[in-house]
């Protein structure tokens, strides 16, 4: 390279198909780069609310103390596309949702959940925490997921009549996941037992990209049985940016009844006029900057594909049946039998309201 100035690649996923790959791909770089050139992009690493995490995290006092499975019952990320593949599906066929989102994005997201505190904000500090709780996350098993593939919507109109199938470019014996929902343990002090439920798919009801944890029952709960709804944590990554913590409050009025509300902090009201820039914009600006702490180093990237690819594997050998559901829907039913099956309770009770200021 040039012997004045600086050299830096950014490398955009995928990094890989899976393990094997990735190295192949990561030892032919390393031997061009070093790897404080090499910035694996990943542009969630640079969406506002996952930036927060930390600061959220870390420069709050109140959180400290119960980020832990003695107060947490599970923790649930989830990614949904309102659309199919919209004829891209010869390139989405040969990946799948796992590999366009769960493996990188929202496992992502996981480890900032997740990690300890670093010693610093220093890029090195922050990845070596990461680092750690993938290592720490056992590898991923069929029991442990579902799958499925959406079908057409009879009653719709536009491409929700088309299912992933009927899109020209995939093959129609397609065994692809559009949808996956699999969960995952950490194997330390702070985690164990606790289950991280990773969610992504595509044709699903709304185009939403969340973090959502959820807080054990109140010990000793004197009121009325199934009055008091578990406390929740929500970070919506998009769109409408918004931190709540969804909590019990008296029903105003003469009863003493309780009902579900939240404490709110949705960018859009407090943050009037503030324009945010787009993930790409801050990651690229990061580059230039040398600043390596929103890139995905090669033990971290390594980690993350040890997790999915016997999955991954299982998938491409076995092509078991995907769960078929339809455009527009929640996903499969079983979905949410296995989210509920591990302790993570949807009540459908609660319905956050956008504030009207």
């Amino acid at each position: 390279m040039g012997k004045k100035g600086w050299t830096r690649v950014i490398v955009e996923k995928p990094f890989g198909k899976d393990l094997a790959s990735s190295e192949a791909l990561s030892s032919h770089l390393s031997a061009l780069f070093c790897e404080n050139q090499l910035y694996r992009i990943d542009h969630y690493l640079g969406k506002e609310m996952v930036q927060n995490l930390m600061i959220l995290r870390f420069g709050n006092r109140v959180w400290g103390p119960i980020w832990n499975r003695d107060s947490i019952a599970a923790v649930q990320l989830t990614f949904k596309e309102p659309f199919g593949t919209q004829g891209r599906g010869g390139y989405f066929d040969e990946f799948g949702i796992i590999r366009d989102v769960l493996q990188n994005h929202v496992l992502q997201m996981l480890t900032l959940v997740a990690m300890e505190k670093p010693a610093s904000t220093s890029a090195e500090d922050i990845r070596n925490e990461k680092v750690k709780v993938l290592k720490s996350i056992s590898k991923l098993t069929m029991e442990d997921s579902v799958l499925g593939q959406y079908v057409g919507d009879p009653n719709g109109t536009g491409d929700a009549k088309d299912g992933y199938l009927d899109d020209p470019t995939v093959p129609k014996d397609s065994s692809t996941p559009t949808f996956a929902c699999c969960v995952l343990y950490i194997k330390n002090e702070r985690w164990d037992g606790v289950p991280f439920i990773v969610k992504g798919g595509k044709a699903l009801n709304e185009r939403k990209a969340e973090i959502r944890i959820q807080f054990r029952d109140v010990p000793g709960d004197i009121f009325v049985p199934g009055m008091i709804q578990r406390n929740e944590l929500v970070i919506r990554v998009q769109p409408n940016e918004a931190v709540y913590f969804k909590m019990m409050t008296k029903t105003p009025g003469m009863s003493f009844s309780a009902e579900e509300t939240e404490l709110d902090l949705t960018y859009g009201s407090r943050y009037k006029g503030v324009v945010m820039p787009e993930a790409y914009e801050r990651l690229i600006l990061d580059v230039f900057a040398g600043n390596q702490m929103h890139f995905v180093r090669t033990d971290e990237l390594s980690e993350a594909w040890r997790i999915f690819t016997p999955l991954l594997h299982r998938i491409e050998r076995e092509r078991p049946s995907c769960i078929p559901y339809v455009y527009g829907s929640r996903g499969p039913k079983e979905a949410d039998d296995l989210i509920n099956r591990v302790g993570f309770r949807f009540t459908g009770t609660y319905r956050w309201t956008k504030p009207q200021l």
